[in-house]
């Protein structure tokens, strides 16, 4: 089994509910001053050029987060999944951006696989290429190096999914209806593509089913059972450029954004390129979904 490559998305759903502290208690965001303080020396990323002006987090403006899933030794991201945060509508949307997306990869001025753009630029390259993908700022990053998903899983107390397919994977059997994971189980829950008549699409919504458990069960306190361990593992593995002031803000306004989770997916269709592999997005629904991520965000697009 090869533990780096299994564990490529998963510690992203913890590292929203944690960082960004979408509801989890004062204790939790005291902790995090020194934790944060440790996580802003590799992200290089300040105010979107698509944003006119600052947020104001004070005010509950609608903001987005980019959680950026990169392996220890990989030149590549692995995982995409941008989220757009509005307290004021209850809401967040969270868009999963399959790592084989044909785009123009920014600063290069040639599309590429959006997974590449890691390679040519790093995180900025990778932040840019996005927002000119969707054509929405992204105002906040979270960059998540994939070791030890489990023991986070297994910190939070375990989370709760509602499996719509009976499948077994890693030698563990997921029968259809509602299931009390572990980390391993999580892991796998969240991996298996193959068995999946909606192959990588039946995986992406698995892993957006649990980031979306993870995020509830972060919400309270009591669901912490290894607080101390959760931090040092988030202190070596996520870099982010979110201030502890700013989390403070995030923490006492964002978080009724909790409460209603919308799921997308980017449709499209599989391409093949000089016997490359690449996901060509549908540029009608590519279209759709970046006006209901820029309606979202109370974004108002000159229509000149």
């Amino acid at each position: 089994m090869n533990t780096v490559k299994i564990k490529r998305v998963f510690l992203i759903f913890f590292t929203l509910a944690a960082v960004t502290t979408l509801g989890i208690g004062n204790y939790f965001l005291q902790m995090t001053s020194t934790t944060l303080a440790n996580m802003n020396d590799d992200v290089d990323w300040e105010q979107s050029d698509k944003r006119p002006a600052p947020i104001n987090l004070k005010d509950g403006e609608p903001v987005s987060v980019l959680l950026m899933g990169v392996d220890d030794g990989e030149e590549r991201t692995d995982s995409l999944i941008l989220l757009t945060l509005s307290p004021g509508d209850e809401s967040i949307n969270m868009i999963s951006i399959p790592r084989d997306t044909l785009t123009t990869i920014a600063g290069k001025g040639k599309k590429d696989k959006i997974n590449h753009a890691y390679t040519f630029g790093g995180s900025e390259a990778t932040i840019r290429t996005v927002e000119n993908l969707l054509d929405v700022p992204v105002d906040y990053v979270l960059k998540v190096n994939m070791e030890s998903f489990t023991n986070v899983v297994d910190a939070l107390g375990g989370v709760e999914v509602e499996n719509d397919l009976d499948f077994t994977f890693w030698d563990h059997h997921y029968p259809e209806g509602k299931l009390q994971l572990n980390g391993e189980e999580a892991l796998g829950y969240a991996r298996m593509r193959h068995e999946d008549p909606r192959g990588d699409f039946g995986r992406q919504l698995r892993q957006q089913q649990v980031l979306e458990a993870v995020i509830q069960q972060s919400a309270s306190i009591s669901s912490l059972t290894k607080v101390d361990d959760m931090f040092e593992i988030v202190e070596e593995h996520v870099k982010t450029n979110i201030t502890f002031k700013e989390a403070w803000d995030l923490q006492s306004n964002y978080k009724s954004a909790r409460h209603n989770i919308e799921q997308h997916q980017l449709e499209g269709e599989s391409t093949e390129i000089d016997q490359t592999y690449y996901y060509k997005p549908d540029k009608d629904k590519l279209e759709s979904i970046s006006k209901k991520l820029q309606e979202h965000l109370n974004i108002t697009k000159d229509k000149s």
